[in-house]
């Protein structure tokens, strides 16, 4: 059997198995949980009853939280055109930031922002960035024209959701 820290054990003696909680009694119960020594957040998970299988049901998008998600996150941009746009994002370049990711097999970034030229480009690493979930998507805003709006929308809490293999949807709420 499986082992549980105190504060773990703790907290499931505050939460009911059996009940029900309404959203606002359930951010209530979090709140009243000792607080750890990270950044903790809240994770949304919804069954939605469809067929994932199937292309035409299947979702995808992004939305920004209006106070953020509480963690840094660290951008890079890959553009030629829109490099002075950008500004706000900690690394910025194009085929050379390409070529350090491929080569020296660099990730200290949390999320691609890519503008449309660069994306034959960046098709040719879908094989090291799309298991990590840093392939830029056009449905969830990160291949854009407009980098310097993508950048702040990041920066400001931008959240991805999709659906998984069994219909559910996943994804942070604060």
């Amino acid at each position: 059997m499986k082992k549980h820290s105190k504060m773990y054990v703790e907290a499931l003696g505050n939460v009911d198995k059996n009940k029900e909680y309404d959203v606002t009694e359930a951010i209530k119960v979090l709140k009243s949980l000792k607080t750890r020594k990270f950044d903790e957040s809240v994770d949304l998970a919804m069954n939605l009853n469809i067929d994932a299988k199937k292309t035409d049901m299947n979702i995808r998008g992004s939305f920004v939280l209006p106070n953020g998600t509480g963690k840094a996150k660290r951008v890079l941009v890959i553009t030629k055109t829109k490099a002075s746009e950008a500004s706000e994002a900690e690394y910025c370049g194009a085929e050379d930031m390409l070529e350090k990711i491929e080569k020296e097999n660099w990730f200290e970034f949390d999320t691609i922002i890519a503008t449309p030229e660069m994306m034959p480009a960046l098709g040719k690493l879908g094989k090291l960035l799309g298991p990590k979930g840093l392939m830029p998507n056009p449905k969830t805003g990160t291949v854009t024209m407009d980098t310097g709006k993508a950048v702040a929308d990041i920066k400001k809490g931008m959240v991805e959701y999709k659906t998984d293999s069994y219909g559910n949807v996943h994804s942070v709420i604060g």
